[in-house]
């Protein structure tokens, strides 16, 4: 039996469609049989009665998963031989193309992102790994998405003449872009379903460009590029759904804004929702200093010394719209998240 199965004797849900799961394993049994390593591979799985479960539970419950194994069983094979532990960081290392244009940074995306959702799935089900664990792996994912798609664009936009990079080595560095990751991808709590909440901040004065007045244009642009990478659907699917609607004022800023217009806005017009938005907030790709930067800059908005009666009654507003959107009152199961 591959060893990680050896984890996974108990707590493996039943399948849902047993047809769906029997029609699945033929399929995997069609996909491996012209090589012989994965045919035994996938041999031995059927022959073992945890493996049989295993399948069963992948193939009856997502169609999904179970497609992602078929698509990637070599990978699914040393899974199983290796663990999600050993294939994790092996994973993360090796989603970078050799080839670093666009398209082919948004399809090695779309192959890991597959890659991923079977490990982590695979841990998650098996009890391998934590909650913490499952929702940290799938924040690492979205955090390493999101460098890999900026370092492209950087370097694309320093070969057009757009900026000059300090270091071409390692293109994020001291870049004068960042992107912050609000929400769940902020506090590492992702889970299959989130979208990215992002706010992309620049500082022109670190950005050497021979054009200064076309700077924000040429950052917006770069931004909705960086969006299309992770959300555009392909043939491959898509990686993650972004949403950039946390950053100030919306409604009237472009999609990347100044460091200095966000202190400015935080400063005079933030409202109390913003500064509880930004207790999660953290520099997930581009100029991390300069994300951390504006972070400690903007703390004493954060964490307020005092609150006036307006700010504790706004946040009691603010509870009153998320339990009336929401519901609340009786906690239904065990373990019911209360968000605030």
């Amino acid at each position: 039996m591959p060893r990680f199965l050896a984890f996974a004797q108990s707590g493996v849900p039943d399948p849902s469609d047993t047809e769906r799961a029997r029609v699945g394993i033929e399929r995997l049994h069609d996909t491996a049989a012209d090589q012989d390593d994965l045919a035994a591979f996938v041999d031995a799985l059927c022959a073992d009665d945890a493996g049989r479960r295993f399948l069963d539970s992948i193939f009856g419950n997502s169609p999904f998963l179970g497609q992602c194994l078929l698509l990637e069983l070599p990978f699914a094979r040393d899974l199983m031989r290796e663990g999600p532990d050993k294939m994790f960081p092996r994973l993360l290392a090796d989603i970078e193309p050799q080839d670093s244009n666009i398209t082919a940074i948004m399809a090695s995306l779309r192959r890991a992102k597959r890659k991923a959702a079977l490990l982590i799935a695979l841990a998650d089900i098996s009890k391998v790994w934590t909650l913490d664990q499952v929702t940290g792996a799938l924040s690492d994912f979205a955090e390493k998405s999101l460098q890999i798609g900026l370092s492209g664009l950087l370097h694309e936009a320093d070969s057009e003449g757009v900026i000059t990079l300090p270091d071409n080595s390692d293109p994020q560095r001291d870049c004068g872009y960042v992107v912050l990751g609000m929400g769940k991808l902020g506090a590492r709590e992702l889970n299959y379903s989130s979208d990215i909440d992002l706010i992309v901040l620049y500082d022109p004065e670190k950005i050497d460009c021979p054009d200064p007045d076309r700077l924000r244009r040429d950052l917006v642009r770069m931004t909705r590029a960086l969006m299309r990478i992770l959300d555009e659907r392909t043939a491959d699917g898509y990686v993650f759904r972004t949403d950039l609607r946390l950053r100030p004022d919306p409604g009237a800023t472009q999609l990347a804004i100044s460091v200095q217009a966000a202190e400015d806005y935080y400063e005079s017009m933030g409202q109390n929702w913003e500064r509880a938005a930004m207790i999660k907030a953290r520099p997930v790709a581009g100029d991390l200093a300069l994300g951390a930067e504006f972070l400690h800059n903007l703390r004493p908005y954060v964490w307020r010394r005092n609150l006036d009666f307006a700010a504790i009654e706004d946040i009691h507003s603010i509870k009153r719209q998320i339990t009336a959107h929401r519901g609340g009152g009786v906690v239904a199961v065990n373990g019911h998240n209360v968000k605030l």
